[in-house]
């Protein structure tokens, strides 16, 4: 892993985030890792960037973060229309989802080209000259 769980109790505001076990943090620091591969398109295991930039680090505290809290808050599972997490509070959207945290801005730097992975919902053309 390329962060750990005292790294995102250290970033956290968040009592229950700060509360959770290293093993539940843990699993959402991989869950957060897969994310944010999936957008930069490689896992930072090359030599370039060691160590971790900041910015990328930052990214997957964010990105953990909100794991931790969604997969800690058994409302969103059963669908409550708000909740309140110490003092921050969330209205869910009519689609029982919150969104996750955008890193883009973080990330951007970082991404390297490559085929982009292809997306079970979009289409892929191919086009040639007549």
């Amino acid at each position: 892993m390329l962060i750990s769980p005292e790294d995102v109790r250290a970033y956290t505001v968040f009592e229950s985030v700060k509360k959770r076990s290293d093993e539940l943090l843990e699993s959402d620091i991989i869950e957060a890792e897969a994310e944010v591969f999936k957008i930069v398109g490689h896992d930072f295991t090359s030599e370039k960037y060691q160590p971790l930039p900041e910015k990328a680090k930052i990214a997957l505290i964010k990105m953990a973060q909100f794991f931790a809290l969604i997969n800690g808050d058994e409302s969103i599972i059963k669908g409550y229309k708000s909740e309140k997490i110490g003092d921050y509070s969330y209205t869910l959207a009519d689609g029982n989802a919150v969104s996750k945290p955008d890193v883009y801005n973080l990330l951007i730097d970082y991404i390297e080209p490559g085929e982009a992975p292809e997306d079970p919902g979009s289409v892929k053309l191919r086009l040639r000259s007549l």
